[in-house]
C-alpha cells in the first residue's frame, strides 16, 4: 500500500489496519497522524460552530495506535519532486517494484477444472 505524509484521518486508519491484518507492506512516507473524530456539535446561534475532538482509535492493547504518531512505512520512499514533474513518482515505482518481484517470487497455483458434471438420468435407472 503506497502512503504519505498527506494521508490522515482514514488514510491513517487503513494502512494501520493494512499492518495490523498483515495484508501487505507500506511504501513511502509516514502518514499525518491525525484520527480524531469531530461531529454530532449543534449549530450555534449566529450558524457557526464550534467542534472539539471525542473520538479516536485505540488497539486492543490499550494505547492510542495512530494519533499524534502517523504510520510509518516498511519500506521508506521519498517522492522526489524533480522526476515527479519529469513524469515519474518514485513511490509508485518502487510499490511496482515490489509488487512484481513478489509475484516472481511466489508460484500461483495452477486450478485443475473438474469435467462437467452430469445430472441426466440414464434410461432404466431409478425406475
Amino acid at each position: 500500500m503506497l502512503i504519505n505524509e498527506y494521508a490522515g484521518s482514514g488514510g491513517d486508519e487503513l494502512p494501520w489496519l493494512f499492518r495490523r491484518f498483515k495484508v501487505g507492506p507500506l511504501i513511502g512516507k509516514r502518514t499525518w497522524g491525525g484520527l480524531v473524530g469531530i461531529g454530532g456539535y449543534p449549530a450555534l446561534m449566529d450558524g457557526g460552530s464550534v467542534t472539539a475532538p471525542r473520538v479516536a482509535l485505540w488497539a486492543p492493547e490499550g494505547d492510542y495506535a495512530v494519533e499524534n504518531k502517523g504510520v510509518a512505512p516498511d519500506i521508506e520512499v521519498d517522492l522526489e519532486p524533480a522526476a515527479w514533474r519529469a513524469g515519474h513518482d518514485s513511490q509508485l515505482e518502487k510499490a511496482v517494484a515490489v509488487v512484481m518481484a513478489e509475484l516472481e517470487r511466489r508460484s500461483s497455483p495452477v486450478a485443475k477444472r473438474p469435467a462437467f458434471p452430469t445430472w441426466a438420468k440414464v434410461s432404466g435407472e431409478g425406475h
